[in-house]
């Protein structure tokens, strides 16, 4: 009788335990198809090679909790570190595109760039070591939408985390960078010949419009679907014109200066980020784990104790033995569900210092890239947010420039250098 009641004791337990077991089993992440982004076999005709112009990213921070350094560590948001990531990340899609020789110059450029064939746009949704998301969208000079506010994620390549060398030969996360490659391809395989040497007209007629609305109106209008056309093109020795281009080559030497100043910045960022996002994935892992322990524990703990509590008196009248029996294994079963409990208590906490670990770690970071200053056209240029105040006041130069060159008495205000570093330092 007394072995009776200890398995049927032990029988209830096992039956809540695998309840309890059921639901708390960390997935493994399996091997991840490697994409590669579409390559050129043929070559393209330079009047339709298209530019494409990749802006800052939008770090993702949610407003309501921008002040709340607290709620955005719960969601694994760091913001400093977020900043950076989103000068970074697009990077990695400019060197995606390069890779293919599907485009003309692809580069990284402020996000009030407007004048490029192709514009990419994207906000960083979610980015750890584990998995990455961005929101992207890409337009053309036309006002085409190529892509819209569309979402690429991935959980993380593992295989990319097993030496550095495997870190440096690809991106954990470059499928993501490969799926809008591609996407962007296929749009372009969408236009016809003639769109795309209209796109870089149009591109062209653009940057000298808002130089000089008043005279480069009426050379491009939209059609019903609000696609801009060209109706008409300017002489091709108009002295106005070469005035124009030679202008439009300064710019795109301060283009390139500021996406040399991109690339420079992510070759520094690129060792410690590695690192960063590789003890970031094991982190998490980590901290899933031990709360998947810790969830276990606790319901082998739960069920230990009920199990004892519910173990039926089977005992006839004064069977001592049988007593001392189902008494010890009501003890030994709250004794032990008891120790389940606090041992999956532990874990929580084991959970929570892992968690704490991946904020230091990340705060740590944050400190490795720190903004940095930079000189174009003699004039302070500062990555950190004011990028747009920056190339704004070169476009103001440039307006300037054309006044001149064209005899217009027009003078406009420009900020010093030292001024506007002063004023940087001060906003942030």
């Amino acid at each position: 009788m007394a072995s009776t009641v200890f398995i049927r004791w032990a029988s209830a337990a096992a039956m809540i335990a695998a309840l309890a077991v059921s639901g708390c089993v960390v997935q493994e992440t399996k091997p991840l198809p490697k994409l590669a982004a579409v390559q050129a076999t043929t070559q393209i005709p330079q009047n339709e090679l298209l530019d494409v112009g990749i802006r800052e990213f939008d770090a993702g921070i949610p407003a309501d909790k921008a002040d709340d350094t607290e709620a955005l560590a719960k969601l694994r948001i760091y913001p400093d570190l977020r900043k950076a990531e989103a000068r970074y990340l697009p990077t990695l899609l400019r060197q995606t595109l390069e890779s293919s020789a599907q485009w003309g110059a692809v580069r990284v450029v402020p996000q009030n760039a407007e004048f490029v064939d192709v514009l990419v746009s994207g906000e960083i949704v979610e980015s750890t070591g584990r998995e990455l998301a961005l929101q992207i969208t890409a337009r053309d000079s036309a006002g085409r939408v190529w892509i819209d506010n569309q979402r690429y994620s991935s959980v993380a390549d593992l295989g990319s985390y097993k030496t550095p060398e495997a870190l440096k030969a690809r991106d954990p996360f470059q499928n993501v960078y490969v799926e809008i490659a591609n996407d962007l391809l296929a749009a372009r395989q969408r236009l016809t010949a003639a769109d795309r040497q209209d796109l870089q007209r149009l591109t062209r007629l653009k940057f000298a419009r808002d130089l000089a609305p008043e005279a480069m109106s009426g050379f491009a209008e939209p059609d019903k679907k609000g696609i801009l056309k060209v109706t008409r093109l300017p002489a091709a020795n108009d002295p106005f014109v070469d005035r124009i281009d030679r202008i439009r080559e300064r710019d795109d030497t301060v283009i390139d200066t500021v996406n040399g100043y991109y690339s420079s910045f992510a070759d520094k960022m690129s060792e410690s980020y590695g690192s960063w996002r590789q003890t970031s994935a094991v982190e998490i892992e980590k901290e899933e784990r031990a709360r998947s322990s810790a969830r276990m524990r606790a319901g082998l703990g739960a069920a230990a104790v009920l199990a004892s509590i519910l173990v039926p008196d089977q005992c006839a009248g004064d069977a001592y033995t049988c007593r001392n029996v189902q008494s010890a294994a009501r003890t030994a079963g709250a004794v032990g569900g008891i120790a389940a409990v606090l041992s999956g208590i532990q874990k929580f906490s084991d959970a929570r210092t892992h968690a704490e670990s991946l904020k230091e770690l990340s705060e740590s970071f944050q400190a490795e890239v720190a903004p940095q200053v930079i000189d174009i056209e003699g004039r302070t240029l500062r990555l950190t947010g004011t990028a747009e105040e920056q190339y704004e006041e070169w476009r103001k130069l440039l307006r300037q420039i054309y006044l001149e060159e064209t005899g217009t008495a027009e003078t406009v205000a420009l900020p010093s250098a030292a001024a506007t570093a002063d004023q940087n330092e001060s906003q942030n």
